[in-house]
């Protein structure tokens, strides 16, 4: 399975589970009056949009590169993963935290708080589906690896943003459950309002850990540590290469930029040594198909 078939799978799930669950906890806020059902509401439908996104920015990366963009449209998917960063920061991190602030003051008490206790049920039911997804998909391109150890090598910002979101959103759905029930059992609509403020924090937790993940991909990462090695062992064990002087990748999205400065092996002609880099070049794109572009330079000393 590529990369992308996994991640566009895991917002496919994630996208049908919320898109049921927003519509669902909307009916349950405007029944019972719950300001952390309203929140938890409003995060599902952002994370619709956040999906949605996700999709756009993985469409971008098809995109051919042209005279002004000469590498391609790959690292676009960058772009929109921080702007869904951005979005579970403001609609639904911020807007959780005012809702909690405001309905401390004028919470009327919940009405029908049952309701809120199925749907928060079923809702955790469908997020953790979602989860269980997308975990799947990670793990048939993790391997042998922990999942902290491929959250931190992984360069699929994509994958990294949709398991954000289906964590905050199971957390935050134990919240808001949490937050019902104490106000069912104590009568104090204040834990209601409490609980959406908690949202609120966890969402802006999530969502400054994923800017910061994106962040490092916007800026220019190599590829992931698995990968470089992956390319340095070949190239050293080709007979044309008698040293590797210099090797830098680029992530760009789904592929991937190789520049290689090495010192090759004596040959007769500058034909000869044409062909032996052409050989390095194309041996790379077959080991690994995401690698797009390989800039070689022959030389005697770094």
């Amino acid at each position: 399975m590529s990369h992308q078939d996994a991640s566009k799978k895991s917002i496919l799930f994630a996208l049908l589970a919320n898109l049921g669950i927003a519509i669902t906890k909307t009916f349950a806020a405007v029944v019972t009056g719950s300001g952390a059902m309203l929140a938890e509401s409003i995060h599902s439908y952002a994370d619709c949009g956040n999906q949605g996104l996700l999709f756009l920015g993985l469409s971008a990366t098809k995109k051919k590169p042209d005279p002004e963009h000469p590498l391609g449209y790959g690292k676009e998917i960058y772009f929109w993963s921080f702007i869904v960063a951005l979005i579970l920061f403001s609609m639904g991190g911020l807007f959780s935290i005012y809702e909690g602030i405001h309905k401390i003051s004028v919470h009327e008490g919940l009405k029908n708080p049952i309701i809120a206790i199925v749907v928060l049920s079923v809702s955790m039911i469908l997020e953790a589906s979602s989860l269980y997804g997308c975990l799947t998909q990670i793990k048939k391109l993790r391997h042998n690896m922990t999942l902290w150890k491929w959250v931190k090598n992984t360069r699929q910002s994509e994958l990294i943003v949709v398991l954000g979101e289906d964590i905050a959103a199971l957390l935050g759905l134990c919240f808001a459950l949490i937050s019902v029930v104490l106000t069912v059992v104590t009568g104090n609509p204040v834990f209601d309002a409490t609980g959406s403020i908690g949202i609120g924090v966890l969402l802006i937790i999530i969502s400054f850990f994923l800017a910061v993940k994106v962040k490092s991909l916007l800026i220019g990462q190599s590829a992931d540590n698995e990968t470089c090695t992956e390319i340095k062992i070949l190239l050293e064990a080709r007979p044309e290469i008698d040293r590797i002087l210099n090797l830098i990748t680029l992530q760009l999205g789904p592929q991937i930029m190789v520049a290689v400065k090495a010192k090759m092996t004596n040959v007769d002609s500058v034909d000869q040594l044409i062909n032996n880099i052409n050989t390095c070049e194309s041996e790379l794109k077959k080991i690994n198909p995401a690698i797009r572009w390989v800039f070689f330079e022959p030389d005697i000393k770094e």
